[in-house]
């Protein structure tokens, strides 16, 4: 059993509903959208063994992975999760919504891009949407979304930059539609991985 990892890295989660915690996060490769905004490579990586990333993963003293891309539901399988969840690790995603999530995963974000509507079709339950927002969105109408403990808008960020205008455009939308909250890229603010 074997992933194309991009990067492995050990930090807090910076956003989300999670912001602030330890976690080893575990970037695949290969993603099946081009989103403009995005700042990640995930074109690039080498293939491991899942022992190897145990291996890897193991000089960490944290017991939460992040598995991120990418887009992590085009490599990642229960068979993968089961080893790591036998080590002791609990698991969450960063997803963009467009496949369905493996069964054992413990913690599901879900970052949609297009499609809203039929994402709960394949999974209709998520511990949050993240929505990444720019300056002149639209904001969705929650209810196309799987149900989930926390709704987020995420101001899109320039590169490593704070964009105060799309966090501006956030801010009032929250204040019309307040059953979402905001999620900033903390972990850019104060220049972690």
């Amino acid at each position: 059993m074997k992933l194309i990892v991009n990067e492995i890295f050990y930090s807090l989660q910076g956003e989300g509903g999670r912001t602030g915690e330890a976690s080893v996060f575990i970037r695949l490769t290969k993603c099946n959208l081009a989103c403009s905004f995005c700042d990640t490579d995930f074109a690039d990586g080498d293939e491991m063994s899942v022992d190897e990333i145990l291996e890897a993963i193991s000089v960490y003293p944290c017991k939460w992975i992040i598995w991120t891309g990418g887009e992590p539901t085009i490599q990642l399988r229960d068979a993968h999760l089961a080893v790591f969840r036998e080590h002791g690790y609990r698991q969450a995603i960063e997803t963009n919504g467009t496949r369905r999530v493996p069964s054992l995963i413990d913690y599901i974000t879900c970052s949609p891009k297009q499609d809203y509507e039929t994402i709960k079709n394949r999974i209709p339950f998520v511990h949050e949407i993240r929505m990444p927002i720019q300056a002149g969105d639209p904001v969705p109408d929650i209810s196309v979304f799987p149900k989930a403990d926390n709704y987020f808008l995420s101001p899109v960020f320039d590169a490593d930059k704070i964009n105060l205008e799309n966090v501006a455009y956030c801010v009032e939308l929250i204040k019309l539609h307040p059953q979402w909250r905001l999620s900033l890229q903390t972990h850019k603010l104060i220049h972690i991985e």
